[in-house]
């Protein structure tokens, strides 16, 4: 089994929080801490990402195995922001009985867009594919600058992002690569049909990557879930607008 870094705080309820593209554990800082008072918390690094090791085939499938692997609990909710929202959404369809509850932190079960789904242009994908080849630094911190563009508090923000991303050895090209390929080919809309856990989508209102339009799109797939549009906040509302979404977590863990 591949090595993952796994880190847990407080007690209770177990939820586990998944990263998003290129970040590891470290981007949830005090808001990990804040939702510890109230649940088991456990962060992990996605392979290849901050301290765990990487894994020769990064894909949903393989990653979702290790992360189910390397989690002690057999039962757990999960929260996946950005790329770690088709993480737990693999998880969910996978495993179906390793999953408490689900929610969807700025992710979509599909990131480019298609056939009248909202999403990102897939040339905004190959470019940044492009540009990692010929400078990884540079094109991390340009995907940190979209992540806050438009919302509140945005120098603050990515002042924090950038610390973040430098607070970590940078995954490799290959692991960066792969990672852009899940965003840009992984469609899981049907596997998102057939869900029987509790599923909550939190999303905001200003975020430059996931379209607000596709919280009504998730909702017209799963009629049962359960969508909060944060007012102002773009692709990072639990450094935004923490408050609120740890109240929605809260809400949504408790029912």
């Amino acid at each position: 089994m591949t090595e993952l870094h796994i880190e847990s705080y407080g007690s209770g309820q177990p939820l586990v929080l998944v990263h998003g593209w290129a970040m590891h554990s470290g981007i949830w800082g005090e808001f990990a801490l804040e939702l510890a008072k109230h649940y088991r918390i456990i962060l992990v690094d996605l392979p290849g990402h901050g301290r765990s090791a990487p894994i020769a085939s990064f894909t949903l499938e393989t990653i979702a195995s290790r992360l189910i692997e390397a989690v002690a609990e057999k039962k757990c909710s999960w929260l996946g922001w950005s790329l770690g929202a088709q993480v737990v959404l693999q998880i969910a369809h996978n495993y179906p009985d390793c999953v408490d509850k689900l929610m969807i932190l700025t992710g979509t079960p599909c990131f480019v867009a298609r056939n009248n789904w909202p999403g990102m242009a897939e040339s905004v994908l190959d470019s940044f594919a492009e540009s990692l080849l010929i400078d990884r630094e540079k094109t991390l911190l340009r995907f940190v600058s979209l992540q806050v563009k438009d919302g509140d508090d945005e120098k603050t923000i990515l002042k924090h992002l950038k610390q973040a991303v430098f607070a970590a050895p940078f995954p490799t090209q290959e692991t960066l690569l792969a990672g852009l390929n899940i965003l840009k080919t992984v469609d899981l809309r049907q596997e998102m049909t057939s869900l029987m856990q509790p599923v909550c989508a939190i999303l905001g209102s200003h975020d430059a990557l996931v379209p607000a339009a596709a919280g009504q799109a998730m909702q017209r797939s799963l009629p049962s879930l359960q969508l909060y549009l944060l007012q102002r906040a773009g692709h990072t509302p639990f450094l935004t607008h923490s408050q609120q979404t740890a109240a929605i977590i809260r809400q949504f863990m408790d029912i």
